[in-house]
């Protein structure tokens, strides 16, 4: 292709277009030129297969995102070494973890065991709870994958036959527009519960995608409970009240969405639940809050809720091109043990699009990397609640 009068050689400005040669090289590049051109004329590799990318270049084929599910950055060993040699501290004696996890203690012996994905059990009826279990789903840090781990995980146990529950505690209201459940100032929402003492019956709502799940939604009134709270009698108990006024039995999961902090709203998801679910994203600082969380489950499980207990964390974020996420990997199930789930869910761009259409991942792309894993987390929780 030519570059037009000039633009090829400044020393040749004056011959036509086609006598000068093409590109911005300079003097003494003729040779590199012919070798270029001659391999454009279709004399390939011929130890390189037809469409095969050059050695140290990425195949990107037709692919127009970098997704994981695309690119096949999905962890097939959660928290495996990164092959090669390692240069700085191995795992688990990383200064900044066992800094962040000094005085994160958890009572192994009232933890649910977390069992190993079986294959082909994903598409099989579940096992469900001899009894309900209410599980929060609480960190103080924000954007550690909250509100995605409780839509996504709800939306998973109940396309397998599960009846479950969401209550959404965040004023955002975020898990309400994932589930497609409306959320605004005149809906009845968890803000009149808590406040006006309004049954939990009279405000779930069915989620309208998927069968067996119902959301107790929030809605931006929830911001000045946090306030309004402060003078209320147990202030710290009063969604539990709600809970044991409302049959329960019903369903098998219900799944408490909270806010990124450890205010009045968050105390009283700890004391309404049985169990904690604490989503941690692979990367330090979602470590940092980890030694106070769990300072204030201790509290509320010393004087307000005894049958509190911490029965599994979900790694979430995972970035497989990354050694930094399989150390912190590592380093957290070096510390907690099996309340860690084996499933990691990894970065995926389908997982954020899905609520901007009102859906979880699992019914916007079913097939994604995300829904893959959110699936087979979901199933680690119910085949392991379903022995304790």
């Amino acid at each position: 292709m030519s570059t037009g009068p000039g633009l090829g050689r400044p020393d040749r400005a004056d011959e036509s277009p086609d006598e000068q040669p093409s590109g911005l090289g300079g003097p003494g590049e003729d040779a590199a030129r012919a070798a270029s051109s001659a391999g454009t004329r279709g004399e390939a590799d011929p130890g390189t297969a037809p469409g095969t990318a050059p050695s140290g270049h990425a195949m990107w084929g037709t692919t127009t995102s970098g997704t994981a599910e695309n690119v096949g950055y999905v962890p097939t060993n959660a928290g495996a070494q990164p092959a090669g040699p390692r240069k700085g501290p191995t795992q688990g004696e990383s200064e900044l973890v066992r800094e962040a996890l000094k005085d994160a203690k958890v009572s192994h012996e009232t933890t649910a065991t977390a069992v190993r994905p079986m294959p082909g059990r994903r598409g099989k009826e579940w096992p469900r709870p001899d009894r309900c279990r209410i599980i929060t789903i609480a960190n103080q840090k924000g954007g550690v994958g909250k509100t995605t781990s409780s839509v996504n995980l709800a939306a998973s146990l109940a396309m397998h036959g599960a009846q479950v529950l969401v209550v959404d505690l965040d004023p955002q209201g975020n898990a309400s527009t994932a589930l497609g459940v409306e959320h605004h100032a005149e809906v009845p929402s968890i803000y009149d519960v808590l406040i006006e003492d309004m049954a939990l019956a009279d405000i779930v709502v069915p989620a309208p995608e998927i069968p067996n799940l119902y959301c107790a939604p929030a809605t931006l009134n929830l911001a000045g409970a946090e306030i309004e709270l402060v003078s209320k009698v147990a202030r710290e108990s009063r969604l539990r009240r709600a809970l044991d006024a409302y049959d329960t039995d019903k369903y098998d999961y219900v799944l408490i969405d909270c806010p990124p902090s450890l205010g009045l709203l968050t105390v009283n998801a700890l004391v309404g639940g049985d169990e904690l679910l604490i989503p941690i994203q692979c990367e330090y600082y979602a470590l940092e809050g980890l030694g106070q969380l769990i300072r204030t489950v201790d509290l509320v499980k010393a004087h307000l809720n005894q049958k509190l207990k911490v029965s599994t964390i979900l790694l979430t974020m995972y970035d497989a091109r990354t050694r930094l996420a399989a150390q912190v990997a590592e380093d957290v199930r070096n510390h907690f043990g099996d309340v860690v789930l084996n499933t990691v869910i990894p970065r995926s761009v389908r997982v954020s699009e899905a609520p901007s259409y009102g859906q979880s991942v699992m019914t916007y792309d079913p097939g994604s990397s995300g829904a893959l894993a959110y699936s087979e987390a979901a199933s680690e929780m119910a085949h392991g609640g379903a022995v304790q």
